[in-house]
């Protein structure tokens, strides 16, 4: 019995590290492109058709081939370590919708705000929620096929970000590149959360 114990102990001890990350950004830029790409598991999608009756509330400017849009939230898991599972809330892009925000942001440890180069006006609204919230964050650039591509830098300034932010480009189709942004977000946030816990100095 006390072998018996020890083994649940060590299988105990095994048990991974679960983390909640969001997925945010404007309509259309590819959150749900991103979350399905590195899933290992088939994500849940709550996609339901553009229609006539929206067409007065949902810009689709820079998006004309877009015909489905997130009404509450994606969702997919992805294991980064053995001990470090990784589960992705994608947020729905329209100011409609907004309101779940409040909701999938409880207990995430942080966020990646995906940006598209041609409408990067759409990004403002993610990363000042984020901002204001103090939830660690880090700017993913879409790379569109057909669109401009600018520095690193170039684009830190027009978006006005901290420093400290950290601002990558990807492309959402791609497992390897999705990954690197989320190792990114969850280092970012793991340094922030550590240097919180440090004493102030005297």
């Amino acid at each position: 019995m006390v072998f018996g114990r020890a083994e649940r102990r060590r299988a105990a001890a095994a048990e991974p590290v679960a983390l909640k990350i969001l997925v945010a950004g404007g309509f259309g830029v590819g959150k749900t492109t991103l979350v399905g790409a590195v899933s290992e598991i088939r994500p849940l999608r709550t996609e339901e058709a553009l229609t006539e009756a929206g067409r007065p509330v949902d810009d689709v400017a820079g998006v004309e081939g877009k015909h489905t849009t997130t009404v509450a939230m994606d969702f997919g898991r992805i294991t980064l370590r053995e001990d470090l599972v990784l589960y992705l809330f994608g947020t729905p892009g329209q100011e409609r919708f907004w309101f779940l925000w409040d909701e999938l942001a409880q207990g995430a440890l942080g966020a990646v705000v995906l940006a598209d180069t041609r409408r990067l006006e759409d990004s403002f609204a993610a990363i000042d929620y984020f901002e204001r919230r103090g939830i660690a964050f880090a700017v993913a650039v879409n790379c569109f096929d057909g669109a401009d591509r600018y520095p690193v830098e170039t684009v830190r300034d027009a978006l006005d970000l901290d420093a400290h932010v950290p601002l990558l480009l990807c492309d959402a189709r791609d497992r390897a590149s999705v990954k690197e942004v989320l190792i990114a977000v969850v280092s970012h946030a793991m340094e922030r959360s550590a240097a919180r816990r440090q004493p102030a100095a005297t």
